[in-house]
């Protein structure tokens, strides 16, 4: 079996079936160019509110912005009723998003207190509503990212793999974990298979994914794609990694020198995109991710995350790379 090939979503077709996760904080632009130098076929933005863009909240206006660098992309919007849904489908749309994907798995409490998110699982009428107010309203493909369950009682992968695929939906996304167990525990692979089963649709595989064995359980499933979320964070070549295993090769995995070289290069793609104060303050999130595995890692995050200029970072890190 060929597990790593091209992936074709509605009318967007990817270089490889290895995919970056919409992660709230990470997947920003500056992060998404780094996975596709990375090995990515597609990388998938940070979560949108559709009701922040219809009353033209800035910030969420940026977060729509493309780099000419990251196609393709898919831009994720959330939210609760159709109008907005579909407004912000088509502000995606017009931004130079590749296609747009509506979240119905995120488990968080203030996106579900909203009507937003994995609440949407338990109202499929008006999930369908949803999705097909996106589909509608764009000439780009429209795709769903949810989960295989709310909790352990009942099972929903297959059903809602099923309501995606008619209402016009290019792709199907599932997080293999019920949203009670937000991203502890092994995925249920049995659940990906039986909705992959249901539908014609790509399924996309995701949750727990670190390494090639997990992309080969996934794919054996069914899956026509793997979604990488948490695997990619201080480690944005991982898909590059997975290809190389799959094919035999010694993973090119970054030493430590080379992690902090382009942890660099990301916090200065960071300031360059938000300003010195924002840029350097989304970059503090992920150092337990980055700054490791050498002598006196933990002295240097310790540094970095008190630091608020780049002149200051620069000089830290060159004094940390020279002595590696």
């Amino acid at each position: 079996m060929t597990f790593i090939h091209p992936l074709q979503i509605g009318s967007v077709t990817t270089k490889n079936n290895l995919i970056l996760a919409p992660m709230a904080g990470i997947t920003d632009s500056p992060f998404r160019v780094l996975c596709l130098r990375g090995g990515a076929g597609l990388v998938c933005a940070e979560m949108v509110s559709a009701h922040a863009l219809h009353y033209g909240n800035a910030k969420s206006g940026k977060m729509l912005q493309v780099n000419p660098k990251e196609h393709p992309v898919s831009m994720q919007i959330f939210g609760s009723d159709e109008q907005t849904i579909a407004e912000a489908a088509k502000n995606a749309e017009a931004a130079g998003a590749d296609m747009v994907d509506l979240n119905a798995g995120c488990p968080v409490k203030k996106i579900n207190k909203a009507g937003a998110g994995c609440v949407l699982m338990k109202d499929e009428a008006k999930l369908a509503r949803l999705l097909e107010a996106a589909v509608k309203s764009v000439k780009i493909p429209v795709t769903l990212k949810t989960r295989i369950a709310l909790n352990h009682k009942e099972f929903l992968g297959a059903r809602l793999a099923k309501l995606a695929e008619d209402c016009g939906a290019a792709a199907v996304t599932l997080h293999a974990r019920a949203a009670a167990d937000v991203h502890s525990g092994e995925p249920n692979v049995d659940a990906l298979a039986k909705a992959c089963a249901e539908v014609k649709i790509p399924v996309i595989g995701n949750g727990g994914v670190l390494n090639a064995a997990r992309v080969k359980e996934f794919i054996n499933a069914g899956c026509a794609g793997v979604m990488i979320g948490r695997g990619a964070v201080g480690n944005p070549f991982i898909f590059q990694d997975i290809c190389d295993e799959l094919a035999g090769k010694t993973p090119s995995s970054q030493d430590s020198k080379k992690r902090l070289e382009i942890y660099l290069n990301l916090i200065e793609e960071n300031v360059a995109f938000y300003g010195e104060r924002i840029g350097v303050n989304r970059s503090r999130k992920t150092s337990g991710y980055w700054i490791k595995d050498f002598p006196n890692a933990a002295d240097v995050r310790g540094q970095f995350v008190r630091m608020d200029a780049l002149s200051d970072i620069r000089k830290l890190f060159a004094d940390v790379l020279s002595g590696l």
